[in-house]
């Protein structure tokens, strides 16, 4: 008799589970200090702002908050999401906006409405595992693309169109999970000749942006006008408001696009949340999120800062790590003959955890590379997780001659 596990999808089954989420269940532990997840300090949620918020809606909309809505969101909350886009210098309407229960969903219906089996789909070498995973379920073929300090390097993302006929290319530009590389201007308008030039679907993943630590607004690369006919822009409220109450946007210009996305929705999830959007909606409306976000900004690099600096005292000689302008992550690449999966569990031994860095590569994973998240735990925490690394890294001795 075939095992019933045989019957089951078998482009799912060939996908892996993130190793970030059994990591999670070890963090769960309270004496584990946590470099992991990318979760968003609990300590800076407005939570008395967001019960106001969702009081508000249930005391003048109650009904309708709690009833089912349309697939594509509820007005307000695509106006609103139209007009962060607008802020953020792209070119926005509520029609083009279709509300998502957070960015990961609509990676998710973005590959059911895009991809066939076979498909190429470039992406980023490193880039966000589980976009990976929501492209893999697909049954798509997966390309790397070559990047350097400045993000994915023009030249390869041509080389690579013309090698491959891809349908898609899917970027991190700004603070790009795991590496936090931010792709400057010019860069971004380079990417965006080469896709102009091209029947390429740019997928745009954008949930970090407002996490920056300088006065710099990087506009998206789905701005160009040129992109309209084949970009997919996905923002989110999770790293800025609350992930819990999962709403994000995809911005589509796209007629047709949109509408086999709204289709694809449909068939999947109905809706995301009523009640969700519109307190989401109602908050965007009665706040200045530019003065929301300033102390949350501060502490984030305070902590950014704090890592970067303790870290640079103890990783092994001739280690690489970034210091990122914004976002949540801090990048680095130890000497040669390190194996971060190998030391991982040995480190959640020693009572932290940080996230190895191969998995999030789709060709030569790099063993020696590991993702930290900064914004999770306090300065004083920080400093704790990192001596506690000290001990498993082997340089002790250094930390304790440079105290």
């Amino acid at each position: 008799m075939t095992p019933l596990r045989h019957t089951l999808n078998h482009h799912v089954m060939a996908v892996g589970e993130s190793p970030i989420r059994r990591l999670f269940e070890i963090a769960a532990d309270p004496s584990i200090i946590s470099f992991a997840g990318g979760h968003p300090a609990p300590e800076l949620f407005d939570v008395d702002g967001l019960a106001a918020a969702y009081a508000h809606v249930f005391a003048t909309d109650g009904p309708r908050a709690m009833q089912y809505g349309s697939t594509d969101g509820e007005p307000e909350m695509r106006e609103a999401a139209a007009r962060r886009l607008q802020e953020a210098n792209v070119p926005a309407s509520a029609a083009e906006v279709m509300v998502t229960s957070g960015s990961q969903q609509g990676l998710g219906l973005v590959a059911q409405a895009l991809f066939n089996p076979g498909d190429v789909v470039l992406v980023e070498n490193p880039t966000y595992m589980s976009a990976l995973q929501a492209f893999a379920v697909q049954g798509v073929e997966l390309k790397a693309l070559d990047g350097d300090e400045a993000g994915l390097v023009p030249e390869a993302l041509a080389a690579a169109i013309e090698m491959w006929n891809p349908k898609a290319v899917y970027l991190i530009p700004t603070f790009q999970n795991p590496t936090g590389i931010s792709m400057p201007a010019s860069r971004r308008q380079q990417i965006a000749d080469v896709l102009a030039d091209s029947d390429v679907w740019l997928i745009e993943d954008d949930p970090y942006a407002e996490l920056r630590f300088t006065d710099d607004v990087l506009t998206p690369i789905s701005a160009d006008p040129r992109l309209d006919d084949r970009s997919l822009l996905l923002g989110s409220l999770s790293k800025v408001l609350s992930p819990g109450v999962r709403v994000g946007w995809i911005r589509c210009p796209d007629e047709e696009a949109r509408e086999r996305i709204g289709v694809t929705k449909q068939a999947t999830a109905l809706q995301t949340s009523t009640v969700d959007q519109l307190a989401a909606a109602h908050y965007l409306a009665t706040h200045n999120m530019e003065e929301v976000l300033a102390p949350v900004r501060a502490e984030y690099q305070a902590r950014m800062l704090t890592l970067v600096e303790e870290l640079s005292q103890v990783l092994p000689a001739g280690s690489v790590m970034n210091q990122p302008a914004g976002g949540m992550f801090v990048w680095a690449r130890l000497p040669v003959g390190f194996d971060t999966q190998a030391l991982v569990f040995e480190a959640a031994q020693a009572g932290v955890l940080y996230v190895p860095g191969p998995p999030f590569y789709v060709a030569d994973p790099d063993p020696r590379t590991l993702r930290f998240s900064f914004v999770s735990n306090g300065v004083e925490r920080t400093r704790e997780g990192v001596r506690r690394l000290a001990a498993v890294l082997g340089t002790e001795s250094t930390l304790a001659q440079s105290a």
